[in-house]
């Protein structure tokens, strides 16, 4: 089927550089292009973030610029060394 469209000259040349690139007709480019446009679902989103806090008292027994030994303790304690 024959249709016709208007692109600016921006974006015709910009067009007719990639068919060429790709070896391909501005038609069939453009075909190609909208072709795959029209697959993608419409609409996906990414679902929104939920931030997940925990009620708990806080720890004041570790220096916080030595915050490797509190991961060092979980771990000693998580897995039973030392």
């Amino acid at each position: 089927m024959r249709t016709t469209i208007s692109l600016s000259d921006r974006l015709d040349r910009q067009v007719r550089r990639e068919a060429a690139t790709r070896g391909m007709s501005v038609s069939a480019f453009i075909a190609r292009t909208l072709d795959d446009a029209l697959k993608r679902p419409e609409g996906t989103t990414v679902p929104p973030f939920r931030l997940v806090t925990v009620r708990s008292r806080p720890r004041l027994d570790f220096d916080l610029d030595r915050t490797r030994v509190l991961e060092v303790e979980e771990d000693a304690v998580r897995f039973g060394h030392g």
